[in-house]
């Protein structure tokens, strides 16, 4: 992490006199989620479709370099399908993801950083393709999940943002199985 760090600093350095001047901002943001689980590292369900929302601020430390905070309400979980119907794990974050960000040129940013997530709530459905035996239950997934984010995307010089971000969960969903988050958020958002 601290060779990542290093390699962005001085790209950042590098590549400073290539970025727009950019101010602190505050805004909104939402899109969509499609999210998975990873079974120990080796089996990834199928995906959930979903959305997310939510606030951010950004700060800008130089010209091309700022740290960016949100606070995000984000729909995850994953589906299975077979021949007998659809299970869905419904498994709802609060989500704060603290992003450290690189302008290398005047409206195109990259990002790495941090997550931390509370559920917020959960609930798994099978739909069985018949009535009679679709079910609904709730099992005890841990209420914290940690991960870190990777992404990018285009902003414009009227503060429109356009971006896409991938989250790798390092923190197990549940106690059996050692399942992790992974979930491609697709996003635009808005400051105010």
């Amino acid at each position: 992490m601290k060779t990542i760090l290093k390699i962005v600093f001085i790209f950042s350095i590098v590549l400073n006199t290539n970025a727009q001047t950019h101010k602190s901002n505050t805004g909104i943001k939402g899109g969509y989620n499609l999210a998975a689980v990873s079974f120990d590292g080796e089996t990834e369900t199928g995906q959930r479709h979903a959305f997310h929302i939510g606030f951010y601020g950004e700060s800008f430390l130089s010209e091309s370099v700022a740290l960016q905070i949100e606070l995000l309400y984000s729909q995850q979980g994953y589906e299975l399908k077979d021949g007998g119907g659809t299970f869905t794990q419904k498994l709802d974050y609060l989500n704060l993801p603290f992003l450290f960000k690189l302008y290398p040129y005047q409206s195109f940013f990259l990002e790495v950083g941090p997550q931390v997530g509370i559920a917020v709530s959960h609930k798994e459905e099978f739909d069985s393709n018949f009535g009679l035996f679709d079910t609904s239950q709730e099992f005890d997934p841990q209420n914290f999940d940690w991960g870190m984010n990777f992404g990018a995307g285009f902003k414009t010089e009227s503060g429109v943002s356009l971006g896409v971000r991938y989250h790798l969960g390092l923190g197990s969903v549940y106690d059996e199985g050692n399942p992790h988050n992974r979930v491609w958020q697709f996003s635009i958002g808005f400051d105010f």
